[in-house]
């Protein structure tokens, strides 16, 4: 017989705050599942096994609330043809200076998702907060027993199955923007971040309609995508079974009762980085020995259109079996539903 464990204290929501001249808070919690991480040895890379899927995905990004990734260069405007201002982060990189995102800021993104919609540990950590992390879900130190999200993304000593490719814009354009100052996360001074002295969960930020853009006066100039640029990449994997690969559909939003976007780059308080993705094609070799043996690709090989469709829904429908926790996923649907009717915050929180 199983004792139901009591009701955990309800934590306030991002509309309430103790005190009424603070804007409400532009993000959640989403809770831990209540049962241990099931921790397995991963599959490898020794080769491609038979019984699992390989390919590649095609995506189109689509900016909806615009985007800044920092090069971590702060250049001249003059340099990049802004004469209007002294100073600007930039975004751009590479021969053609093209607005590009890096491979690893996608993984980062992509993967705090799919940890939060499986039974997984959490990635990082910092020091500061170690002990008011639940035991079970410190990121995994052993590379013979990782959880969900560390079998596929990686841990320790251990590369993953997956390989992100820098995603680049379409256009050659940009527009300039101006960051307001942020603070930084006051976990010392909210309640809400811990429950019974322990974390309450995964934050995520709220999508919202638009993003701040406060003008040259209160902000950080910076070199970002307007809405509507578009961004195109690949994403390998290998030797995922059929519900990893479709909880990452999932996490990409590819499932219509959970229409989810996703979170990028800076100034995520501020309504910055909401992206959706439409993957235009899924490349799946047929024979791997046919594959590496020939130059040709066959085009047996390209998933599109309906069997696309039927290839995502099958896979899709084994994750919700095998793999989803289903009131976290719901959870976090909640926040980071696209599109959206929510308003920016308009003051200090």
């Amino acid at each position: 017989m199983t004792r139901t464990p009591p009701p955990l204290p309800r934590r306030p929501t991002p509309r309430e705050s103790s005190n009424p001249e603070l804007a409400p808070k532009p993000y959640e919690f989403v809770s831990f599942p209540s049962e241990r991480p099931n921790l397995q040895r991963p599959v490898g890379h020794h080769k491609y096994l038979s019984d699992r899927l390989h390919g590649t995905l095609y995506l189109t990004l689509k900016v909806q609330t615009s985007l800044h990734i920092s090069t971590g260069i702060v250049a001249m405007g003059s340099d990049i043809g802004s004469n209007r201002i002294p100073l600007i982060k930039t975004m751009a990189q590479g021969v053609d200076q093209k607005l590009s995102i890096q491979g690893s800021s996608l993984k980062g993104c992509i993967r705090s998702v799919y940890e939060a919609v499986t039974n997984s540990t959490l990635a990082v950590i910092t020091s500061k907060y170690r002990d008011k992390i639940p035991t079970e879900r410190l990121p995994c130190r052993n590379k013979e027993q990782l959880c969900p999200a560390s079998r596929v993304f990686g841990a320790l000593d251990w590369q993953g199955l997956l390989d992100f490719n820098d995603a680049k814009c379409e256009s050659m354009g940009f527009s300039t923007g101006f960051m307001p100052s942020l603070y930084r996360p006051r976990p010392d001074q909210s309640s809400a971040y811990f429950i019974r002295g322990k974390a309450a969960g995964r934050k995520f930020y709220y999508h919202t309609i638009k993003a701040i853009d406060k003008g040259q006066n209160s902000g950080v100039p910076v070199q970002q995508a307007g809405r509507e640029y578009t961004f195109k990449t690949q994403l390998h994997f290998k030797n995922l079974l059929p519900e990893e690969l479709g909880t990452l559909l999932i996490v990409l939003g590819q499932d219509s009762k959970y229409p989810l976007a996703l979170k990028v780059g800076g100034g995520k308080p501020i309504g910055m980085g909401t992206m959706t993705v439409t993957i235009d094609k899924i490349k799946q070799p047929q024979s791997l020995k046919q594959r590496y043996s020939s130059y040709e690709i066959s085009e047996a090989d390209e998933l599109t259109g309906e069997k696309l469709a039927q290839f995502k829904e099958q896979n899709i429908q084994v994750a919700h079996s095998r793999l989803i926790q289903k009131p976290q996923l719901e959870e976090l649907t909640q926040v980071l539903r696209y599109p959206t009717d929510r308003e920016p915050p308009s003051g200090m929180y």
